[in-house]
C-alpha cells in the first residue's frame, strides 16, 4: 500500500470507485492500473463526478471549469472509453462507468497503441486473478449481482420453449435492442498478455444500446445488424460458450460470450459457487442414467465443473461411468446438453423461478442495500438527483420486500424515508 498512503488524484479516485455498490479495493496493483488509464489530473477531475449520469453543464459546475473546457475534457474521457457519453434528442448525458463491466474491460476491447495493453493486461490478472479481493467483492457480496446467464436456446425443447421468457434469450436482446456492438473480449485478450488465452473466438464481446452507441462512436466496438449478430451468436453456440449478460429485463447493456478458462464470471463461478455470485437460468440438466455411457463430453465443456463423472454401480461393468450434476454449482447454461450425442441429457425447470431486476436503477438499489453503500447513492454530494431520478428510486425501495426495506431506512438514517416505507404500499 506504499504507493498510496498519501493522498493523490488516484486515492481520490478510489474513495469515488468504492462510493458505488460496484467497487475496486484498493491495492498498489490498483494504483498502477489507474495510473495507465487515467493522468492525475484527470483521476482529481473524475473523483469529483457524481453517480448518477449527468450533463456538461453539471460536470461544468462540480469541476469549477469553463463549459467549453468542461465539454472537451468529458469527450476526451470518452474517446478512450472512460466515460460512457450517450446522444439522444440532441443532448449528451454522461455516465462514469464501475470499473466491471465498465472502464476495465473498454480499456482491451479494442487493439491500440496509446497505451501498453500488454502491461496493463499482465496488471489486471494481477489484481483480479492473483489478487482475488476485487472479483470476491464483485461477485459475492449481496444477493443481487451483475450479472446472470442466459439459457443455450438450441437445446431447448418445444416444451422448454415455452417457458423461457422474451429476456432470457440472448436471441431477443440481439433482435430488440436500439444498438449493436462487438469488440475484442476483454478476458481472453488480458489472458493472452499473459500465455494463458485459449483458441476461443476473440471478436465476439457484445454491447448494446446506449452502452454500445458510445463504444461504437469512439471505435471501441463495431457497429452489426441483426443478422450479423444473430450470426455471431450461433458461433458462440458452435464453440459452447455461455451467454453471460447484464442482470436486468430491460434494456440490457452487454452479454459476454464466456470460456470457462479466461473469463471473470466463469472462474468466479468455481472459485465462489456456493456463494452464488452469478444469477443461474431457470433450468437445470437432467442425466438420464440409462442412456449415459460415462464419455465425459459434458464433463469437459462444462464451464463451471458443476458435472462430473462417477461410477455407475455396474457390478458387471465395474469399469463404468456416468455423469453426475452438484445442482448447488449449476449455472443452467445447457452447453452440456449440445455436447452429449446419446440424448443422456435435457433440461428441466428450477423448482423456483430466478428473480431478475427490471432495470439497471432497479439492480443497483438492491446491489446498494445489500452491500450497505445505499446512503452514497441516494445521497450523491457532487450533484444534487433531479425529482425523476429520485422518484425512481424511491420507487425501487417501496416496492422491495420489508426487510429489504428496512436495510434501506437504517443506512439512510432518514425520517422522510421511513414515512414512504411505512405509509405507502405499492
Amino acid at each position: 500500500m506504499s504507493h498510496i498512503s498519501l493522498k493523490s488524484g488516484y486515492t481520490e479516485l478510489i474513495e469515488r470507485l468504492n462510493r458505488f455498490p460496484q467497487g475496486a479495493p484498493p491495492s498498489d496493483t490498483l494504483y498502477e492500473i489507474l495510473k495507465i488509464l487515467f493522468s492525475e489530473r484527470e483521476a482529481e477531475l473524475v473523483a469529483l463526478l457524481p453517480i448518477k449520469p449527468f450533463s456538461a453543464e453539471k460536470a461544468s459546475q462540480v469541476w469549477k471549469m469553463d463549459l467549453t473546457e468542461t465539454r472537451k475534457t468529458l469527450d476526451g474521457l470518452a474517446s478512450r472509453a472512460i466515460l460512457v457519453d450517450i446522444e439522444h434528442e440532441g443532448k449528451t448525458t454522461y455516465t462514469l462507468p464501475p470499473p466491471m463491466a465498465g472502464f476495465f474491460e473498454f480499456s482491451m476491447m479494442r487493439l491500440r497503441g496509446d497505451i501498453d495493453q500488454k502491461v496493463l493486461g499482465e496488471l489486471f490478472y494481477q489484481y483480479l486473478n492473483v489478487e482475488e479481493e476485487f472479483i470476491r467483492q464483485l461477485f459475492v457480496r449481496g444477493e443481487t449481482q451483475l450479472g446472470r446467464v442466459f439459457v443455450h436456446e438450441p437445446v431447448l425443447s418445444s416444451e422448454n420453449a415455452l417457458r423461457v421468457l422474451d429476456y432470457e434469450r440472448a436471441s431477443q436482446v440481439m433482435q430488440t435492442a436500439s444498438q449493436r456492438g462487438v469488440g475484442v473480449c476483454y478476458c481472453r485478450h488480458k489472458m493472452m498478455h499473459v500465455g494463458r488465452n485459449c483458441a476461443a473466438p476473440m471478436d465476439i464481446c457484445m454491447t448494446f444500446n446506449g452502452t454500445a452507441q458510445s463504444l461504437t462512436r469512439h471505435g471501441y466496438a463495431r457497429a452489426v445488424d441483426v443478422s450479423e449478430g444473430m450470426d455471431l451468436l450461433q458461433q458462440a453456440y458452435e464453440q459452447n460458450l455461455v451467454q453471460f449478460g447484464e442482470n436486468v429485463r430491460e434494456s440490457v447493456n452487454f452479454i459476454c460470450n464466456c470460456c470457462g478458462c479466461c473469463c471473470e464470471a466463469m472462474i468466479a463461478a468455481r472459485k465462489f459457487g456456493m456463494l452464488n455470485p452469478v444469477h443461474t437460468s431457470n433450468f437445470l440438466p437432467v442425466v438420464n442414467e440409462a442412456e449415459c455411457n460415462g464419455c465425459g463430453k459434458c464433463v469437459g465443456v462444462c464451464p463451471v465443473e458443476a458435472m462430473a463423472l462417477v461410477s455407475s454401480n455396474d457390478p458387471h461393468h465395474p469399469k463404468m461411468k456416468k455423469a453426475r450434476l452438484d445442482e448447488n454449482l449449476c449455472l443452467g447454461c445447457g452447453v452440456c446438453v449440445r455436447t452429449c450425442s446419446h440424448d443422456a441429457l435435457s433440461l428441466r425447470s428450477r423448482p423456483e423461478r430466478v428473480i431478475t431486476p427490471i432495470n439497471s436503477v432497479h439492480r443497483t438499489v438492491m446491489m446498494a442495500i445489500e452491500r450497505g453503500d445505499f446512503q452514497n447513492l441516494l445521497f450523491d454530494n457532487r450533484v444534487l438527483w433531479n425529482h425523476r431520478a429520485l422518484a425512481a428510486v424511491l420507487g425501487v425501495i417501496l416496492g422491495l420486500p420489508p426487510i429489504k426495506q428496512v436495510m434501506a431506512t437504517r443506512q439512510v438514517k432518514s425520517r422522510y424515508l421511513e414515512y414512504l416505507v411505512t405509509h405507502i404500499k405499492i
